[in-house]
Order: C-alpha cells, then sequence, then structure tokens
C-alpha cells in the first residue's frame, strides 16, 4: 500500500489563520465591550445605593442586548428602586 501524499497551499493556510485571529479579535472585542458596559451600570446602581444581589447581577453582566443596556442606564440615572431599573 502507498502512503498517499498531500501538497498544502501554504497561501490558503495563512489566511484562514489570519482569518481566525480576526475573528477571534472582533469577538474578543465585543465581549470586552458588554463587560465594560455591564460594569459601568453596575457601577451606577452601587453608587446610587441599590443592592445588587447574585441573581440581578448575573442578569445584567450575561445580557449582551445593546438596547437591553441602555434601558437599564437610562433607568438607572432616575430610578427610586432596582426593581424599576430592571422591568
Amino acid at each position: 500500500m502507498q502512503v498517499g501524499t498531500h501538497e498544502w497551499d501554504i497561501d490558503l493556510a495563512l489566511e484562514r489563520i489570519a482569518e481566525g485571529r480576526a475573528d477571534g479579535w472582533v469577538e474578543g472585542w465585543v465581549e470586552g465591550w458588554f463587560e465594560g458596559a455591564t460594569e459601568v451600570l453596575l457601577i451606577v446602581l452601587k453608587s446610587r445605593g441599590f443592592t445588587i444581589d447574585d441573581d440581578d447581577r448575573k442578569r445584567i453582566t450575561s445580557c449582551q442586548d445593546l438596547e437591553q443596556i441602555r434601558n437599564w442606564a437610562r433607568r438607572a440615572a432616575t430610578a427610586e428602586s432596582l426593581d424599576e431599573v430592571l422591568i
């Protein structure tokens, strides 16, 4: 039995590696942006004197909906309670 050989396309391989790095960079950037936005929201809520339990903290930090984070931030500025923010 003869072992086959495979000719590698170095340019194609390098292109795929670069695409993977770019995809990873974008994914990391987006993840970091959401982490930053939710951290600022938590700082505002804490500064306003709201107590944030583990469930609410997880709800906030796991949110991947930009409009939802913006809505919470708007309400956080004037709300009387955490319930008013997270409705």
